[in-house]
């Protein structure tokens, strides 16, 4: 293809020449008001003049044509998976290829797009602009995007040069149902009522019974237990009271079950995780006798601004007989009704320090706190000699809730608290010698402690022994209350740092938060924790090795994850999930629910095919939305800026793009030569006008 063009490359800078043709008009004008007879020939040689200045010249250029590109973007995100437009994609992408390579000079190129990374949704603007960016924008005819319609990337629509067209998937008769969580608080504290807000919503073509009015089951469990049922409203916003009832991670699972003609039960649930925390933790401290340890209680409880502490010491040594009453024995009154009767179950936690019976607590207010055990509290008895003695509360109805029972013999001798086979399996002494490592290996290497209440065990947990390998602490569950005994008064030994201390605030930490149930603390449990679409499953046990986990997907799809002891008791196994969603773990007879990313991502929040989201940067370019359910469309080609899309049929713009081959520049002017014609042009001029003056004359 050739292509031949008049070039200017003057003598003169443009505006001299221009001025020069100013004046040759001004001359020329002139000429003809003085009514001059050679005003003609003064004119030509004025114009063969400038046409020497000009200096023109014919340019042939050899033009190799390029094709026009066609960018086809095909969504492939999991949306697209639903029902059958995956088949409809491929079967409209071929038709649109085949069209395409059949029109002359014409070529597609092909960009396809998935989910976007964590939960980004569909990144089709993104794919389109990189497309963009990789051909020349004068050879892009222009862009067709098969696809839902559901992008999730408009703030990244690029400026074509030429007319965007939606083949969109899916069926004017789709519909379906899915549950939002509109309101979940990330925190709540403990014993204390929230409020989640979260609606069921129809969308599309709905069928006769669904839709707002109409009412569905919504299950609710919390932390994978037995769900609960309730028939709900749809289209209405619900408000959910929850009050937590421990501490931690508190999951809460909502399932509302698949209609049928849906299109797909992946929004259909979420899971909404809120970490319970408490507002105060309440502990009610007896103290039996004024004694070393006595003010280390005091001052570990009262350094944490979370414990509301109660407080109470009996001053007078029992051995005094002074006639004086035991209800006197306090500075204040002791008010054990309102305590132990009225008020026991505010307490989070109740610390019997060295206390032994002494007609202060009646039997009936002893066997309250034993019910308070039983209906979900938690005691924890630090004994000393009082323990082993006839007035010990062993002897008392707490005896039965204790772990392990006194034998009646107390040793005063020095030894190191050790921790037990299974307390290092336990979360309350795990990893506990970890904190005062020693020089020798698997000797603590913390101080020695000098008193030990012998005592048979029960059916208490030994966590960690003393003197010959006899319990120092035992812990049990007793209803739905948990109990420990710590069989020394020695503790604040560690706190006083003698002969290097120890860990007791650890211990005593991680024994209160056990007492009070913390999730993390549990020494049966199965948890995981989700970092994108990484989970890591976690199973802690007291017996023996747990058996694979068992994982199932949004999809139903069923996985097998294997577990590695990774510490005493404590066994670890990694998943890479496939999909965002809710999954279920199973382990023997304990369950689990996470969720990587959000229960329903992105994909799912809205599944209705639609061209809107689209509409404004379609129309702003004169294309078109075409459903494919009516068939793929035929491609004509239109003029530039001509309406891109009619009925059955989209529009590209040919570019009649090109690449030159070769120049070749011919001068059209001989600048002498038109000199010599200008300068011959004038004088015949003055030849004319000197004729015609000498006959006038």
């Amino acid at each position: 293809m050739n292509a031949d063009s008049i070039i200017f490359d003057p003598h003169l800078p443009w505006i001299a020449l221009y001025a020069a043709v100013a004046l040759a008009v001004l001359f020329i004008a002139l000429a003809i008001w003085r009514g001059l007879a050679g005003w003609w020939l003064r004119a030509l040689a004025a114009v063969a003049l400038l046409v020497a200045l000009a200096n023109p010249s014919l340019q042939q250029e050899e033009r190799n044509p390029l094709s026009d590109i066609v960018l086809v973007v095909v969504d492939e995100s999991s949306s697209q998976g639903l029902s059958d437009r995956a088949e409809q994609t491929q079967a409209a992408l071929g038709r649109v290829l085949a069209q395409i390579a059949a029109m002359p000079n014409t070529e597609a190129r092909v960009a396809v797009v998935g989910d976007g990374e964590g939960d980004e949704g569909t990144r089709a603007m993104a794919a389109l602009s990189e497309a963009l960016a990789e051909e020349p924008r004068a050879r892009v005819a222009g862009a067709i995007l098969i696809s839902d319609g559901r992008v999730h990337d408009m703030e990244r629509t690029p400026d074509l040069p030429a007319p965007l067209h939606l083949l969109m998937t899916g069926h004017a008769t789709d519909w379906d149902r899915r549950l939002v969580v509109q309101n979940a608080p990330a925190f709540g504290i403990l014993g204390e009522e929230i409020e989640l807000t979260l609606m069921i919503e129809d969308q599309g073509d709905l069928p006769s019974g669904a839709g707002r009015g109409a009412t569905v089951p919504l299950s609710i469990a919390i932390d994978g237990e037995e769900p609960r049922t309730y028939d709900v409203p749809v289209g209405e916003e619900l408000s959910l009271p929850v009050t937590l009832s421990h501490g931690g991670k508190n999951v809460i699972q909502f399932i509302t079950p698949t209609a049928e003609g849906e299109l797909t039960d992946r929004n259909n649930a979420a899971v909404v995780q809120i970490n319970g925390v408490r507002d105060r933790l309440r502990v009610l401290l007896v103290s039996g006798e004024p004694h070393p340890g006595e003010r280390t209680w005091r001052n570990l409880l009262k350094s944490d601004s979370s414990v509301d502490l109660v407080h109470f010491t009996i001053l007078r040594p029992p051995e005094k007989q002074d006639g004086v009453p035991v209800s006197e024995l306090s500075l204040i009154a002791f008010p054990t009704r309102e305590l132990f009767i009225e008020k026991i179950d505010e307490f989070d936690l109740i610390i019997f320090d060295r206390y032994k019976r002494r007609g202060i607590l009646p039997t009936l207010y002893l066997d309250n706190i034993r019910d308070y055990v039983e209906r979900g509290g938690a005691v924890l008895v630090a004994a000393g000699p009082d323990f082993a003695s006839a007035d010990s509360i062993y002897r008392s109805p707490l005896g039965d809730i204790m772990p392990a029972s006194p034998s009646a013999r107390v040793m005063e001798e020095g030894f190191l608290p050790e921790v037990t086979e299974l307390g290092e399996k336990h979360p309350v002494t795990e990893g506990l010698e970890a904190l005062y490592p020693s020089e020798e290996e698997g000797v603590p290497g913390w101080g020695r402690w000098f008193r030990l209440v012998d005592l048979i065990p029960g059916e208490g947990q030994v966590v960690m022994q003393g003197l010959e390998e006899r319990p120092l602490l035992v812990l049990q569950r007793q209803g739905e209350g948990r109990v420990a005994l710590m069989a020394s008064d020695h503790a604040w030994l560690w706190s006083r740092g003698f002969e290097g201390g120890g860990p007791q605030l650890e211990l005593l930490r991680r024994l209160a938060h056990w007492m009070m149930k913390e999730p993390d603390l549990e020494e049966e449990s199965l948890t995981a924790e989700a970092v994108g679409q990484e989970m890591t499953v976690t199973r802690r046990t007291l017996g023996d090795a747990p058996d694979e986990v068992e994982v199932t997907g949004p999809d139903g799809s069923v996985y097998v994850v294997p577990l590695e002891e990774v510490s005493p008791g404590l066994y670890q196994g990694v998943f890479e999930g496939p999909d965002l969603g809710l999954y279920r773990l199973v382990e023997g007879e304990r369950t689990a629910v996470v969720a990587l990313g959000p229960s329903a991502p992105k994909e799912f929040e809205e599944t209705i095919a639609t061209g809107a989201v689209l509409e404004a940067a379609i129309g702003a370019r004169r294309g078109g939305v075409v459903p494919l359910e009516d068939g793929a469309p035929d491609i004509r080609e239109v003029r530039e800026g001509r309406v891109a899309a009619g009925r059955g049929w989209i529009g590209i713009t040919p570019r009649e793009a090109y690449v030159t081959a070769d120049v070749t520049v011919i001068p059209l002017v001989n600048p002498l030569l038109f000199l010599v014609l200008a300068a011959l042009l004038t004088l015949g001029a003055w030849l004319v006008e000197g004729r015609r003056g000498a006959k006038a004359a």
